[in-house]
């Protein structure tokens, strides 16, 4: 039986999307219902169907979850940010370990027991680094805030829970500068140029903070002006730049960036080590939960003097380097030039010797690196391994294995061929709750082959 449009249906939440949206079933139908908790019966009429699914509204609720809780930001059911923030912390952490235990079993087929994940003290204000989107709207304002849910609608906001409190308090009044300045704002659907984003970090461990407009092109009136009057406003801003992204795609930040005030980086205290973080950088956002994973990792995979480890997709050397602070001889591969050269020159900054990193494709970097060291460490983008990086790995003998995913699925999906070789065993898979309020999870899966 298939619900029509406009019918009323009982039906109860077993699960949630990726989205934080209720997973019902009526019948065996699968019906999507936004705003309802596992564990939660209510009325929905459908207002979508078809052959595979359908999507309802929630009308009434005849049983509430205990796990539900009132959520702190007002923006929480429009911004697209905080999927689950109506869930309570221990929710929130049991719906993360059940939905890694489930996509590893589905997508993986592997029936092994996961760690308990590893959870954090700061459900909120944890994210280092908040990338703004910034439009015109058709009358007039502008609107810098989050996307809605699948969509390109921005929902205007002067505050946002996740962020570090040092960076939450300068979103308003940058906006209003901003909304003082003459110059052109991106205008969503129209071929127009201006200011697209505004992207704000902070040393968490420092608090030195780096604030980079983004923008189509470089004619800004005023901006020096208006960079000196930020950074005598705020002492802890120590630059401000201009980030150029010409082009009308998806990648945020272009490859020029200007110096407009003061210097183009900020320095991080992670592991001990300072880090020079920039516009461009690649840097975890829950500086603290990174930190966790690193003293897991030199733990694991015996890092120590004598110890050679090969870092794949090593980035800035936000992991290499503390790995080679504690006494290992440690090789970073990243297909990013300037990455390369920002690990190279936090190795400097911290006079580690043990640690050294080269511009290559990781699949051909493996095959001519990867011989005659005790670990391997894999951190690749959400899209995975690659099937020859995953031959490159397969077949190695007395290797250790680190595999740190931000995408359950594709780590399942490549565990699953990694563990197809008779010689690799999976040892376990830890997950991390790096984003509260989201459905994200990080996962660390250690593997070793005899």
């Amino acid at each position: 039986m298939i619900p029509k449009v406009g019918d009323y249906l009982e039906v109860s939440v077993f699960d949630l999307t990726l989205q934080g949206i209720g997973i019902a079933r009526w019948h065996k139908k699968v019906i999507f219902v936004p705003g309802l908790l596992p564990g939660e019966v209510g009325i929905v009429r459908i207002i979508h169907s078809n052959a595979e699914a359908c999507i309802a509204i929630a009308l009434q609720s005849l049983h509430q979850s205990n796990l539900r809780q009132k959520p702190i930001c007002v923006l929480s059911r429009d911004c697209g940010g905080c999927a689950i923030q109506s869930i309570t912390g221990t929710g929130q952490v049991s719906w993360k370990q059940h939905h890694v235990t489930e996509v590893m079993r589905r997508v993986g087929k592997l029936n092994t027991t996961l760690l308990p994940i590893i959870t954090t003290e700061d459900l909120f204000q944890y994210r280092n680094k908040a990338l703004v989107p910034l439009e015109r709207s058709r009358n007039g304002c502008l609107r810098a805030g989050f996307y809605q849910f699948s969509s390109h609608n921005i929902v205007d906001m002067n505050q946002c829970p996740l962020l570090d409190p040092r960076i939450d308090n300068l979103i308003e009044p940058i906006k209003a500068d901003l909304e003082a300045s003459s110059w052109p704002i991106y205008t969503h659907g129209l071929n127009n140029s201006g200011l697209r984003h505004l992207c704000i970090k902070v040393g968490v461990k420092t608090g030195e903070i780096l604030i980079t407009l983004i923008a189509s092109k470089s004619e800004l009136v005023g901006i020096s002006n208006l960079a000196q009057h930020w950074m005598q406003r705020w002492p802890e801003v120590v630059g401000v730049c201009l980030n150029i992204q010409p082009n009308p795609n998806n990648i945020i930040i272009g490859k020029n960036t200007r110096i407009i005030a003061g210097r183009p980086w900020i320095i991080e205290c992670f592991c001990n080590l300072n880090l020079y973080i920039t516009p461009e950088t690649f840097f975890q956002v829950n500086t603290i939960q990174a930190e966790r994973i690193v003293n897991l990792l030199t733990s694991t995979l015996n890092a120590s003097k004598g110890s050679k480890i090969l870092d794949a997709y090593c980035g800035i050397g936000t992991l290499s380097l503390p790995l080679a602070a504690a006494g290992a001889q440690v090789l970073g591969l990243e297909l990013q030039q300037r990455s390369v050269i920002h690990a190279q020159l936090n190795a400097q900054l911290n006079s580690i010797a043990s640690a050294r990193f080269k511009h290559m494709d990781v699949s051909q970097g493996l095959s001519i690196n990867l011989p005659g060291c005790d670990a391997l460490i894999l951190d690749p983008p959400r899209k995975g391994l690659q099937p020859s990086t995953l031959k490159q790995v397969m077949g190695i003998p007395s290797l250790k294995i680190a595999y740190l995913s931000c995408n359950p699925s594709t780590l399942a999906r490549d565990l699953r061929l990694l563990t197809s070789d008779t010689q690799m065993k999976l040892n376990f898979i830890q997950p991390i709750d790096f984003f509260p309020q989201t459905t994200h999870v990080e996962c660390l899966a250690i593997l070793s082959s005899t």
